[in-house]
């Protein structure tokens, strides 16, 4: 390490040790002119924990399922009693220009099992959404084909764009996804979660155990760090890892520095236990949100865009990394009984979802892993959240809201399976991922949050994303007061179900 390396480390150690030195002065003085004899190390809201219903303490286990580029509507734009595809009398209302016939293309049913989809950057969602008129998709997705194509992992790759009809604007329903649809029929389904931020996977990814993605500039150091809804420091490339086969070559190859806190740090402080599961094979996604790349190998040993906690300084500092783990783990604790209280479960490539994935292929493999949970000797104290982390350039008719100047992005499919879930429910308040994150520490944590003010490891997010008041509870997918439900085992490689009725 270079000397100005290591002067900029150790300045990092010590402006976050004189923040929580602060801190814990400015505690000691409240509680000295409060009369109080107790010293406080840090300030706890006295709300903390005051509005978290006693019974949501019967879920032990929360696993969340993250698919991949998938919007709303592309899945559950005609489910029944969902804010789907605005219709009247069966026909669609809404359309998109064609920028190559000067058309307006209405959504359709695509009953193919591989899709296309498009670029879903930031500056992708931002021409999608188009100031609100949600015209954007098609010219974004012929866009993303002028692009230098390098491999066949998508099959468009050998093809002309003439060849292809853009697919953006194609649905799915229980013909192509009848698993899906079954869960959405049994238990409660989320028609207004939205991505936390309008870009790609690993910003989503570092949303969905930290609340946050962001860039810092000084190792180690959680007050250096600044928003990066779209470039985030990436992992390394892992096939330069993998031939790097030295100690001493591999440390020249420069990992992000995520020093902001993560909910893995929160868990190990409360011995709340933790468990990331990772499947093995290409990753799922191109970097910056590329339609097409030179995929990379994902393992639960190597970097990946959908296995980020291994560069957090938390999850070193604590020595946790080993919690991040293959995902036949998840198999084996299900099957024995041994859930740790939060998993991740995702996916690769091939199960991914994300176009030129198969459909069939990403449904097989999810009714897998929950068939796995509901088996499972735990499956009475589970909630299972299952998501896809962004829209993947699909259509979606709802104008994403407006929470801080981070978010939200795009609408995503999201429901929660669960022996207490709620039969056929339809939430329709307005969710993202930092719903999940304010779930487990309501139901973990007391309430605790990923608060800098708080939390005992001060960082510099911009605002406590749990927090927002636009942002909906979980709890009311639930009714905790029903006598938990049986299992529903699906088959993982179903018939087509019935076609769906619009309007």
């Amino acid at each position: 390490m270079h000397r100005a390396e290591i002067l900029g480390s150790l300045f990092g150690i010590l402006r976050r040790k004189l923040v929580t030195l602060f801190l814990i002065l400015s505690s000691i003085a409240l509680s000295a002119a409060c009369g109080g004899s107790a010293v406080q190390t840090q300030k706890v809201p006295s709300t903390i924990g005051a509005s978290i219903p006693s019974n949501i303490h019967k879920i032990k286990h929360v696993v969340i399922i993250m698919q991949e580029n998938r919007s709303f509507d592309s899945y559950f734009g005609t489910f029944p009693g969902a804010d789907g595809i605005p219709v009247k009398n069966g026909t669609p209302t809404v359309c998109v220009p064609d920028p190559q016939t000067n058309q307006c293309m209405k959504p359709f049913h695509n009953p193919k099992d591989l899709n296309y989809g498009a670029p879903h950057r930031a500056a992708d969602a931002k021409k999608d959404i188009n100031g609100g008129k949600m015209d954007g998709f098609i010219r974004q997705e012929f866009d993303g084909r002028k692009r230098s194509c390098q491999n066949n992992f998508d099959p468009a790759c050998s093809h002309s764009s003439k060849d292809i009809p853009p697919d953006v604007m194609g649905y799915h329903d229980a013909r192509e996804i009848p698993n899906y649809w079954k869960y959405a029929q049994e238990f409660s389904l989320q028609d207004h979660m939205f991505e936390p931020n309008a870009s790609y996977s690993l910003p989503a990814h570092l949303y969905m155990v930290s609340g946050w993605s962001a860039k810092c500039s000084v190792p180690d150091d959680p007050m250096s760090c600044r928003n990066a809804l779209q470039r985030p420091d990436p992992p390394p490339d892992s096939k330069k890892l993998l031939r790097k086969s030295s100690e001493q070559a591999q440390s020249q190859i420069k990992p992000p520095n995520y020093a902001w806190t993560d909910l893995t740090y929160l868990l190990h402080k409360n011995n709340v236990s933790w468990g990331y599961y990772v499947s093995k094979g290409e990753e799922p996604d191109c970097r910056n949100g590329d339609m097409y790349c030179t995929h990379l190998h994902q393992s639960s040993t190597t970097p990946g865009l959908w296995n980020p906690l291994p560069y957090f300084d938390t999850v070193k500092q604590n020595d946790q990394i080993s919690n991040v783990q293959d995902v036949s783990s998840f198999y084996k604790a299900t099957k024995g009984g041994s859930l740790p209280a939060v998993s991740w479960v995702v996916p690769n490539g091939k199960n991914s979802e994300h176009p030129p994935a198969l459909v069939s292929d990403g449904q097989s493999y999810v009714t897998g892993v929950i068939n796995s949970v509901m088996r499972s000797p735990e499956w009475d104290s589970t909630a299972i959240f299952l998501a896809w982390d962004d829209w993947g350039g699909f259509y979606d008719h709802v104008v994403p809201p407006e929470i801080d100047k981070n978010g939200y992005g795009l609408r995503v499919p999201a429901m929660v399976i669960s022996p207490y879930a709620r039969k056929g429910y339809i939430d329709h308040q307005t969710l993202s991922f930092d719903a999940y994150l304010k779930f487990i520490e309501d139901d973990f944590l007391n309430g605790q949050r990923l608060d800098p003010q708080t939390d005992g490891r001060p960082d510099s997010r911009p605002d406590v994303r749990e927090n927002a008041p636009q942002l909906g509870n979980l709890v009311k997918d639930f009714d905790f007061n029903q006598k938990p439900r049986s299992p529903i085992i699906l088959s993982e490689h179903p018939k087509p179900g019935p076609a769906s009725k619009k309007g």
